[in-house]
């Protein structure tokens, strides 16, 4: 590339040679930054690279740190959960929902007890119904296997 294009604040901007814009790049103890490779001719700046990638990763950084991270909590039920132990997940679920956690809620049948199907519905629809003002059902229960899996988000908080 015989010729390149200057952009920038601190240089005259137009076509120069290769050979004067590196020059230039020296006499301000900077550095030749090749931007657009693809025009013609290449335009390129005359900046601090060092500084540059430093400002870069330190915006990534802000962004990372401003995008929210989706956090699933479990809740595990058996297809015969008595009151007590409905009441007990019930107040975690509450507790996670109102963290700002998704929720995973299943009902695990172990051995024969996949016949109980019906009540792992009943018991996960009753859930989603109590946790109304908390959460919304995302899809409803679903049998996977040996899991019935529903889904539950939370709502959002009214600023």
């Amino acid at each position: 590339m015989p010729e390149v294009r200057l952009v920038g604040d601190n240089v005259e901007q137009g076509v120069y040679k290769t050979s004067e814009a590196k020059r230039m790049a020296e006499e301000l103890e900077l550095d030749l930054v090749e931007i657009s490779p693809n025009a013609a001719p290449p335009v390129c700046k005359i900046m601090d690279y060092g500084k540059f990638l430093y400002q870069q990763k330190k915006r990534d950084k802000e962004l990372k740190a401003k995008s929210t991270q989706i956090v699933i909590k479990e809740i595990r039920f058996g297809p015969q959960t008595d009151e007590h132990d409905y009441e007990f997940k019930k107040k975690n679920a509450i507790k996670f929902l109102s963290d700002g956690a998704k929720l995973k809620a299943f009902v695990f049948f172990k051995g024969r007890s996949i016949i109980y199907k019906e009540q792992g519905q009943i018991l996960l629809l009753r859930l989603a119904q109590d946790l109304e003002e908390y959460g919304k059902v995302e899809n409803m229960p679903v049998l996977e296997g040996k899991r019935m899996i529903m889904y539950i988000a939370p709502k959002k908080k009214a600023k």
